[in-house]
């Protein structure tokens, strides 16, 4: 097997993955499509360029987010070194100057020798027994999205992310809300918001009224019939959402023994019933006005949200039982796929797939065994999580402790959030430290 690794996107999960490959030793062909071709979203010829914040969001530890960054240290991260070098004053959060950030990641890739930069684009990989890593990132274009089809199926990759929130079971109102499934069918997987006809035109009229995300040109197929954001079904008339997310029917509220006048429904969103979805609320509002309106839900005033919703382009695989936990396809063991496209979201997460995929790629051509992170890391929740995901509709995932493994650390009577929190970033640190050494 030639000791000779392929990646396809210099994202920032792309630029990683090369680093982590070319550190063992390990030469890289690295081929990124700018400037030869520019996708909608980005404006410079530079590599990880950041084009929607500059914020890499919290960087403390009792924050997922915050972790996963100081597990990626420990890690020897490029993106992360180039975060820190760059890094502007943003309070408890993470943010960087976007043109030195991109400029330093940019400088570190061109310069190892053991980097070659191709710029062109890449529509087929060549069946020749080479190892890829393919981190084409959200907004894959040419001939790579049918070549990706080809090989993980017709139905398992996505052009639209379109997701309804996800909040933190222990932030729902258990006194309000009831757990029932639709005329008792299930396993009790649903908890039932119930609604007055006042608390549903209020709510209706909020919707009617809140800022929505402006979209991109080239987003704006994106309301599909199957798939509509609730603000538009609010839009379509009073009872449209009684006709659809919201309705009642086959859901007696126990507390009055009858039907409310509407009703929205949160589903188990994994096993543990940590996290749970709105059903059927994809929506395009601004994250701030998510959390003021569907605060005004019976049971949700003060949800903590793991995930807001989103409806954007955003391809990507549907990837438990297409990908393993290194990332890697199951299909053809010499492909793996980095970033976005893996079902993690985030510049972060993309990140940490990357670091994940190019250890494990590197691993595998000098003849090593894979590391395979455990899901008591952010890093390996979040594989694992694209891996494993037993639920019914895969979505993008942010970090967050609701995919973390923290069944070692049971909520202790008077033990605040962040106590534990902390107890579990320390387990994973010491976890990582170990892999690290190792």
């Amino acid at each position: 097997m030639s000791q000779r690794i392929n990646i396809v996107g210099a994202g920032l999960a792309g630029c990683e993955a090369a680093y982590q490959v070319a550190k063992r030793g390990v030469q890289v062909n690295l081929y990124e499509c700018k400037p030869v071709a520019m996708s909608p979203a980005h404006h410079l010829e530079t590599f990880a360029e950041l084009v929607c914040s500059n914020s890499l969001r919290a960087d403390n530890i009792e924050n997922a987010s915050g972790l996963l960054k100081h597990e990626m240290r420990k890690l020897d991260s490029l993106i992360m070194r180039a975060a820190d070098a760059c890094a502007v004053p943003a309070g408890g959060a993470l943010a960087v100057d976007r043109n030195k950030f991109t400029e330093y990641v940019t400088n570190e890739i061109k310069n190892n020798p053991n980097i070659t930069v191709i710029n062109e684009m890449v529509d087929t990989i060549p069946e020749d027994g080479s190892t890829w890593i393919i981190a084409s990132g959200p907004l894959t274009m040419g001939e790579l999205p049918e070549y990706i089809k080809g090989l993980i199926g017709d139905d398992s990759l996505y052009f639209y992310d379109a997701a309804a929130p996800i909040v933190d079971a222990d932030s729902i109102d258990m006194d309000i809300v009831y757990c029932a499934d639709r005329y008792g069918k299930g396993d009790g997987d649903y908890l039932n918001c119930p609604m007055s006809k006042d608390e549903y035109e209020a709510f209706r009229n909020a919707l009617l009224e809140a800022e929505q995300v402006e979209l991109h040109s080239f987003e704006n197929m994106i309301h599909f019939e199957g798939c509509m954001p609730i603000e538009a079904l609010a839009k379509r008339g009073e009872d449209t959402m009684r006709f659809g997310p919201l309705k009642p029917v086959g859901l007696t509220n126990p507390r009055t023994g009858r039907e409310d006048y509407a009703c929205v429904q949160l589903r188990k969103e994994n096993k543990a019933g940590t996290m749970y979805n709105l059903v059927g609320f994809q929506t395009n509002l601004k994250w701030p006005e998510q959390k003021r309106v569907f605060g005004m839900i019976p049971g949700l005033k003060d949800a903590a949200y793991l995930r807001y919703g989103v409806m954007h382009r955003n391809t990507f695989i549907k990837s438990p039982g297409k990908l393993d936990a290194t990332y890697r396809l199951k299909a053809d063991k010499n492909i793996y796929f980095a970033g976005q496209i893996t079902g993690v979201e985030g510049y972060i997460e993309s990140t940490s797939s990357g670091l994940v995929a190019g250890i494990n790629a590197a691993r595998e051509v000098l003849g090593q065994e894979p590391v395979v992170f455990p899901a008591t890391t952010v890093i390996g929740a979040l594989a694992h999580h694209a891996s494993d995901y037993a639920g019914k509709d895969f979505q993008p995932m942010k970090a967050n402790f609701g995919i973390v493994d923290t069944e070692q650390f049971p909520k202790v009577r008077r033990q605040s959030k962040m106590e534990r929190y902390q107890l579990i970033a320390q387990n994973s640190l010491d976890i990582i430290q170990q892999i690290a050494t190792e």
